[in-house]
Parts: structure tokens; sequence; C-alpha cells
């Protein structure tokens, strides 16, 4: 089933917000988990680019815009209550600014 980006459920979490999980296409690995607002998903959806909502700076980013490790979007799923999506991507370099290929490499003990 399709969705459209009025379908997204941005009022949900009071902040305009949802999450965003990003995940590799090939390897199925689960990248990052972002922010979204209504203008960072359509940037994506124009550009084919990660684009994300900065809750600590307070503005738009695009992911690998200083790094260089973009993150090219093949696809956007929208889960079953429209409040979050997943970006699957094509990567180019590490996801975490800790230069890990996922932010998801710290075990809980």
């Amino acid at each position: 089933m399709y969705k459209e980006i009025i379908d997204i459920n941005f009022v949900k979490g009071g902040d305009g917000l949802i999450p965003v999980i990003v995940q590799d296409i090939v390897s199925k690995n689960i990248l990052t988990l972002a922010y979204s607002n209504k203008k960072s998903i359509i940037l994506t959806q124009k550009t084919g680019k990660s684009w994300f909502w900065s809750r600590s700076r307070k503005k738009l980013w695009m992911k690998g815009e200083t790094s260089g490790n973009v993150q090219n979007v093949k696809k956007i799923l929208v889960d079953c209550d429209c409040d979050a999506v997943i970006y699957l991507v094509d990567t180019k370099g590490p996801a975490c600014h800790t230069k890990q290929e996922t932010c998801f490499h710290n075990e809980l003990k």
C-alpha cells in the first residue's frame, strides 16, 4: 500500500517531528535513528539524500553535507500508524559521527 506525505502524522508527538530509522538496503543493518519534519521528508524525496531535523541545532541537515558520508535514499517506508518512517539507503561511508558503520555499536550491560 502506498502513503502520501499528507498521511504522515507530524502532530502526534506534539513537536512536528517523527522518528526516522535509517537502514542499509543491502546489509539490512540499522544505521541510525534521527528525526524529520515535513520539510526534511520533502527534501529527502526531492533530492534522494537523507535529510533530517536536528533537535539540538534546531535546523535542517543533510547526512554527509560536511563528512561526505552521504546516504542515497532508495525507498521510504511508512509504519502502520503513519508516525514513523524508515529510509532504506545505499550509504557512502560510515553512518555514525564516530566513524563507526552504525550508530548502534554500544552494547548495554
